[in-house]
């Protein structure tokens, strides 16, 4: 039977009380033969050895509290279980999408977004370069993110009406999480006064607070300033301070993370298909919902069988040159593109399952055809900057993106379903080239 906690603790504490038996019979059979003196000088002696051998039987409880909560390149529970308010976000935001949107549609989702990912990206990276935080530590710190990132997803709906007070609010309590987080990483690097820090969390808190009780059209003005000054300061940093910052990023968690992001929007994509389907539950609705699956498995099989060990492998080439600003840009402002687009298409998937044998609303077809354009053109750019040769990267990039955008003026034409198999059709032709092209290498 195998042993548990208990029993070992408890298995110490009789070695350790049997040990201090002999130790005691020993004591009294000299203290028989001895003077009264010598009998308590020979009492203190074994009372030292008897502290001694706890303290090496025993390990301090209290250390054990400051032991690493992860290895480096391992992602801990409560990061996952943090992830998991992103896709009640995700659902939140994809909702202002879905029917006809238009360009007042599309600006608001992506406004609304960014702070989100912004949000999602920092709790990463601090995490990232902070692999000796104890277990506690990490997982108060993921919950009070978690808490702040909710309060952003219920007041997404009216950020820009009668919540904004409430998004203001939730955004200066992640950026008072992640000053928390990042004061701690720079107290374990450097003894230098962390007025960058300061700056970029401390004082951008103070905006979305200042914001919080302010009109709106004043607001969102202080929520600009607010993320301008983070992103100006990112992209600052990786030029100037790349050996404080982005120096000693762990590429196997920073590559396992984005991939979690996408398995959170792609699963946002399947719960829509499933709730649409169920809502409208039909032959010619079934019809579309698995042609919509096919479309988001087809991406899944993309990202996932090619793109996740491109992810890996490029960033390892980046950080052998040095080329910070390249890390940057492929893990913290690409990506943001790339979910984008796949929001936007299970947004037009939605759109299509109640009503496939109608044409596609104008805004639904520029979901479909620029979601799926984006997805390609991001791994594009993404795959150039890793150092990959245009010749590898354009046979299937063009062709890609320009099928994709086709996509959008036949949506104005035929039914959803068959816009929806065109896109299948697609999907399908570039996993047929890519695979018959890894197997020739």
């Amino acid at each position: 039977m195998p042993l548990t906690p208990a029993s070992r603790r408890r298995g110490r504490n009789e070695e350790c009380c049997a040990e201090w038996n002999v130790t005691l019979l020993n004591f009294a059979g000299q203290c028989k033969n001895s003077q009264k003196g010598s009998c308590f000088a020979q009492g203190e002696h074994a009372g030292r050895i008897y502290h001694w051998r706890m303290s090496e039987k025993l390990p301090s409880p209290r250390a054990k509290s400051h032991d690493p909560g992860r290895a480096p390149g391992r992602v801990h529970w409560m990061e996952l279980f943090f992830d998991l308010v992103f896709v009640a976000f995700v659902g939140q935001l994809a909702h202002g999408i879905h029917g006809n949107p238009g360009w007042a549609e599309f600006g608001t989702f992506v406004l609304l977004f960014f702070p989100a990912w912004w949000a999602w990206v920092n709790i990463v990276s601090v995490v990232n370069l902070l692999p000796g935080l104890s277990s506690r530590g990490l997982g108060v710190a993921m919950l009070a993110a978690m808490a702040a990132a909710g309060l952003m997803a219920a007041a997404a709906p009216e950020a820009f009406g009668a919540r904004a007070w409430a998004f203001s609010l939730a955004n200066a309590s992640m950026r008072g999480v992640l000053l928390v987080l990042w004061l701690y990483q720079h107290r374990q690097k450097s003894a230098d006064t962390p007025w960058r820090i300061w700056i970029y969390n401390g004082g951008t808190a103070a905006l979305w607070l200042v914001a919080a009780m302010l009109p709106l059209h004043v607001a969102v003005i202080l929520w600009a300033a607010s993320i301008a000054v983070e992103v100006a300061m990112v992209l600052l940093g990786g030029h100037l301070w790349a050996d404080r910052s982005v120096s000693g990023i762990n590429i196997e968690h920073a590559s396992e993370r984005l991939g979690l992001f996408v398995i959170i929007v792609l699963g946002e994509s399947v719960f829509t298909i499933v709730s649409e389907l169920s809502t409208g539950w039909g032959p010619a609705g079934g019809l579309a919902a698995v042609l919509g699956f096919l479309v988001v498995a087809l991406l899944g099989w993309a990202f996932f069988q090619y793109g996740t060990g491109t992810v890996a492998t490029g960033l390892e080439r980046l950080q052998s040159r040095s080329d910070y600003a390249g890390i940057l840009q492929t893990t913290v402002f690409m990506p943001f593109l790339l979910v984008v687009g796949v929001t936007g298409v299970a947004a037009a998937i939605a759109t299509a399952i109640p009503a496939p044998l109608e044409p596609l609303p104008f805004g639904a077809g520029i979901a479909l055809g620029g979601g799926l354009a984006l997805f390609y053109a991001t791994n594009a750019m993404v795959s150039l900057r890793y150092g990959r040769p245009l010749n590898t990267v354009l046979p299937w990039a063009v062709p890609a993106v320009v099928a994709a955008a086709l996509l959008i003026p036949a949506s104005a034409t035929v039914p959803a379903a068959v816009v929806l198999a065109l896109a299948v059709l697609i999907l399908l032709a570039l996993t047929a080239y890519v695979e018959i092209h890894r197997r020739r290498r």
